[in-house]
């Protein structure tokens, strides 16, 4: 595995009325990239971020977005989270019953396409689709809230995804993502799986030390793990 740590904050808990401010800091603190998730209160019990909100905060940070689409019709809304400056997408493959054609056109609307997998749902469900994609994500929650516990039993799926990436030649290019319950905790074990994108919401909002200290703080783990 080549592909380099990455400690990516989940804006759930930030402050919503500063949220070009909590950007800002965020980026500052030394992030990676930043991730909006995208709830739609049917794919999951929760609402949340619009193109409109994403879009007033990307002048704030020069980092990049990812949204996380965590909604019943991809297909309708990528555009919308393109044009708000969201980089990659990530849809989950449950939502999308083509779901080729639907990575297909993310990536001919200039962003990067990326795949998701909710806990019960299985690695090859992605098998034909890898491709197309430079990033997959395996949930280590199930989705919609923040704060939930880490779904330890899910590191061998990350394992297996790993192995599939080996298998293709694509751990050059194709980033594993895990997002739930990432914490000091449970960060080394994510990454001892495979893992090398880590998503943390509560963790770095909670370090009574501050932002940089938890973000530091992660990566140190990760890289140590690693090693």
């Amino acid at each position: 595995m080549t592909r380099p740590i990455q400690i990516v904050p989940s804006v759930l808990p930030a402050d919503f009325a500063r949220l070009g401010d909590e950007v800002a800091a965020l980026e500052a603190a030394g992030v990676d990239l930043v991730q909006w998730d995208v709830m739609d209160g049917q794919f999951v019990p929760n609402l949340t971020f619009g193109p409109d909100v994403i879009a007033a905060a990307r002048s704030h940070c020069s980092v990049p977005f990812e949204a996380h689409l965590m909604v019943l019709t991809p297909d309708a809304m990528a555009q919308q989270y393109v044009e708000a400056g969201c980089s990659r997408l990530i849809v989950h493959a449950e939502t999308a019953p083509h779901l080729h054609r639907t990575l297909d056109n993310i990536n001919g609307m200039g962003a990067r396409a990326a795949v998701a997998l909710n806990p019960a749902t299985p690695a090859s469900a992605i098998e034909h689709v890898l491709d197309l994609v430079d990033l997959v994500l395996v949930m280590t929650v199930n989705p919609g809230f923040g704060g939930q516990a880490y779904i330890a039993t899910m590191e061998r799926k990350i394992a297996e995804v790993r192995a599939m990436l080996d298998e293709r030649g694509l751990s050059d290019s194709v980033d594993l993502e895990v997002d739930g319950g990432i914490g000091p905790a449970t960060i080394e074990g994510a990454v001892r799986a495979g893992a090398n994108v880590l998503i943390a919401g509560s963790a770095l909002y909670k370090d009574p030390d501050g932002l940089e200290h938890a973000v530091s703080h992660l990566r140190s783990l990760a890289e140590g793990a690693r090693a």
